[in-house]
């Protein structure tokens, strides 16, 4: 893939989820089968270690394994391979950013620190410090909710200004009064959004360019981005409409989502096993038959 630009985020990019074997172990035989299914999806992109990838779960060497897995594993495939920098430390972050461009990585995602509460200055110096140390598309992620963490839209339209390169995953709840202003002070930035998709079709109304939801029914993401691109917003909109009542039952806590299209995955025979590490969410036997509803109403 040639190098991408900022303006080449946008579409259907999905957060690859995480598998395990049932005694916890990464699977690494469903990971690949996963990303070979995620590449046929229509997906412009895919993103790794995002919080739906459970990445503060994950051991630095079994991090390291399965970031060379999803580049080599995606290599010529038609989707660009973004993977997050998690990092609590500056320098820390700034190495594996530089790392994951090395490996082959079109593009970053940046969560910014938010262990012990840093100042606004310390995060600002965060972000240009990633910002400087690579030249592939970073999506910068303001996510309030997960980090509690407030970042105005003038401050992220400073980083916009300052980096060509830097795009954006706003994912604050509700997101669109936030990018509806951000993206008047940076009309050139490339937004996206995160949450599942819940705001997906109000953020492309606002100006966004694509939605970054987790990964086990990325087609049903995908039929509505092309109905939107396509013009036919009543589709899209009749689409989306019959998604809410599940996405927004399973967004009421991040644990709760996640183990919920972990199983979605197992029960399409996409991957072999719904464990999620400790600790996490158990699904009640409701929870299993919405599921099994969801594979039918959907054609999954």
């Amino acid at each position: 893939m040639s190098i991408l630009s900022a303006q080449d985020i946008y579409g259907v990019n999905p957060i690859a989820a995480m598998p395990f074997t049932a005694s916890g172990e990464v699977d690494e035989a469903s990971f690949i089968r996963m990303l070979e299914h995620l590449a046929t999806t229509g997906a412009q992109g895919l993103t790794l270690f995002g919080i739906a990838s459970e990445f503060p779960k994950l051991e630095d060497g079994e991090r390291q394994r399965v970031a060379e897995i999803f580049v080599s594993t995606l290599n010529g495939s038609p989707v660009y391979r973004a993977m997050s920098v998690t990092d609590h430390s500056t320098e820390v972050a700034v190495k594996r950013a530089r790392g994951y461009q090395k490996l082959g990585a079109d593009a970053l995602m940046l969560l910014p620190p938010f262990f012990l509460q840093p100042s606004p200055q310390a995060i600002q110096h965060h972000i240009f410090s990633v910002l400087e140390a690579v030249d592939i598309p970073v999506l910068v992620q303001y996510a309030p909710g997960e980090t509690g963490l407030a970042i105005t839209p003038q401050q992220l339209a400073d980083v916009c200004e300052r980096y060509p390169h830097a795009v954006f995953k706003i994912e604050c709840n509700p997101p669109v009064d936030y990018t509806k202003q951000f993206l008047q002070l940076a009309p050139q930035a490339s937004v996206l959004n995160g949450y599942a998709g819940l705001y997906m079709l109000n953020m492309l109304a606002a100006g966004g360019k694509g939605v970054m939801p987790g990964c086990s029914f990325t087609e049903v993401y995908v039929r509505i981005y092309q109905h939107w691109i396509q013009g036919e917003i009543d589709k899209a909109e009749a689409l989306h409409g019959a998604l809410l009542p599940y996405i927004q039952v399973w967004m009421t806590h991040c644990e709760y989502i996640i183990q919920a299209e972990k199983t979605l995955l197992k029960q399409r025979g996409i991957i072999d096993s719904d464990y999620c590490r400790h600790p996490g969410w158990a699904l009640s036997e409701t929870d299993h038959s919405l599921i099994t509803q969801f594979i039918q109403q959907f054609e999954l």
